[in-house]
């Protein structure tokens, strides 16, 4: 009885922290709770079994990505003819596969606990979470959504470190966090004031360096920058019979920017209603808009090369079209499927899914109004294909998106907070351009100042600092990743011709 007991306890203790953490994020934004979620995680995986500490880490993994990742559902139970009963199958097997990682944490805690101490597992704790977060953002093309530091999007003091770790510091500190108070639960005192001491010293070197860093004043040189947000429904969006309406929306808008007198005019991913290189009216429309405001136009659609599809952003000047950048990370079961051959068949279940051509190398438009990349979709969630741009010249980094699939689910919203980490890694102004929200401008200290919420259409003109220095990510990339990864190898063989203790116990 009492082991059945201990069970109910254990589970609605780690599943309630778990649910809570998945709030951390947009909308909720609950941004306190992972500095405490994962103690009973972590205490739990030093008092049982690897194998129970595997299984209960799975649990409350996976219930932590299915509440993350419950805006999916919207774009399921909308844009798609998969059968009801499988209906939240692709977001629960999304989550059991991201629920895996945070189950291997918890067992190389046990198993490091069971074979050597608790207080050298607590003490690896924050290196193993940070190399599971790196392995599952590469793996298999990589779903870096969900990691830990994404929550303190809007604590701006804690984020500055992302110059020099990037987005995995964050994670970093805040396991260290959750590990110094577990061990005040299970190690002796001395170990665990040892712990928190070493936290503390960490968290105040964090919180100091931020300050620095935001004290600082902004790059002295800065280009106006016009964002237009369409708002064009999804449904509505390729319809023919809705082409020129959606065409009138546009140049209705692009006669408010004239008055503006921008460098620079951004419009979201995939804008053109037609293919516009196959469609010489529309380019000539453009050209001679561009000519008008006196601005180059950064303008998304979809191009056809030697009869492959792809998604491209076009830069158009008075001579027309100038240049281009076809999008390198495609959108795995939304604009191919992986393994076309034996899963071919889920193109028939959703209209989202497309089958497009990646493209092959990061370009950087010369400008005006300085060397600009673009990263397109969800491209700009990945650390190290952003960072190809700017060691590449740019001082300025575009996002044009289209997450119109996602209605007015928190979707857009989570995807919007890791571009603040984009910008501190690189201390990089971000430009943000989305179809029905939310398009933003990002200053190099990560802070959102200015924002067209969803479904909200608009044009939005703001003066933009341009990139003045390199930072240590911008250098080195994601060396923490890469570290966590060796400490976690090292840690695990060096401990692997250890002879077993006895069983610790379990559930």
């Amino acid at each position: 009885m009492r082991r059945l007991w201990d069970g109910v306890l254990h589970a609605v203790v780690l599943l309630l922290a778990a649910w809570v953490m998945g709030l951390a994020f947009p909308r909720t934004d609950w941004s306190l709770t992972p500095w405490a979620a994962l103690v009973p995680l972590l205490a739990l995986a030093t008092i049982r079994s690897p194998r129970t500490a595997l299984l209960w880490g799975w649990a409350s993994g996976t219930l932590f990505f299915a509440v993350l990742l419950r805006w999916l559902q919207f774009t399921f139970q909308v844009y798609s003819a998969i059968p009801w009963p499988l209906m939240y199958g692709p977001v629960l097997l999304l989550a059991a596969y991201c629920g895996v990682w945070t189950g291997a944490v918890a067992w190389a805690v046990s198993w490091l606990t069971a074979r050597r101490s608790a207080a050298l597992a607590l003490a690896l704790a924050p290196f193993l979470w940070v190399a599971a977060e790196w392995l599952r953002g590469h793996l298999f093309g990589g779903f870096p959504w969900g990691t830990l530091g994404y929550s303190q999007y809007l604590r701006v003091r804690v984020i500055q470190i992302a110059e020099l770790a990037g987005v995995h510091g964050v994670s970093f500190v805040l396991v260290a966090v959750n590990a110094a108070l577990a061990g005040c639960v299970v190690l002796r005192w001395r170990q665990a004031l040892a712990g928190v001491g070493a936290t503390a010293v960490l968290l105040a070197g964090t919180l100091a360096f931020g300050s620095v860093r935001l004290a600082e004043a902004p790059p002295a040189t800065a280009a106006p920058i016009t964002i237009i947000q369409p708002s064009i429904e999804q449904p509505l969006k390729w319809e023919p019979r809705h082409t020129q309406e959606t065409l009138g929306i546009y140049f209705a808008l692009l006669r408010r920017v004239a008055d503006e007198h921008p460098a620079l005019v951004v419009w979201p991913e995939t804008a053109a209603p037609t293919i516009l290189r196959n469609d010489p009216a529309l380019v000539e429309r453009f050209r001679a808009a561009a000519a008008n405001v006196g601005a180059p136009m950064l303008l998304g659609s979809i191009d056809v090369v030697n009869g492959r599809f792809r998604n491209t952003a076009f830069l158009i000047t008075e001579a027309g079209i100038v240049g281009r950048y076809d999008k390198i990370q495609l959108v795995p079961f939304g604009e191919f499927v992986p393994l076309s051959r034996v899963l071919g068949f889920v193109r028939s279940w959703a209209q989202f899914i497309a089958e497009l051509e990646a493209g092959s190398r990061a370009v950087v438009f010369n400008g005006p109004p300085a060397p600009f990349g673009v990263v397109i979709c969800y491209e700009g969630i990945f650390p190290d294909l952003f960072r190809e741009f700017v060691r590449d010249g740019a001082v300025l980094m575009v996002n044009m998106t289209n997450d119109a699939w996602f209605g007015r689910t928190s979707g857009p919203e989570q995807h919007l907070a890791m571009y603040p980490f984009r910008a501190v890694e690189h201390r990089v102004s971000i430009v943000r351009a989305a179809n029905t929200g939310v398009s933003a401008f990002i200053t190099p200290t990560g802070v959102i100042v200015r924002r067209l919420h969803l479904f909200e259409r608009g044009v939005m003109t703001e003066s933009v600092p341009l990139r003045a220095r390199r930072t240590l990510f911008t250098r080195l990339g994601d060396w923490l990743g890469l570290l966590s990864l060796a400490v976690t190898t090292a840690a695990v063989a060096g401990t692997w011709r250890r002879v077993e203790p006895a069983a610790v116990g379990s559930v």
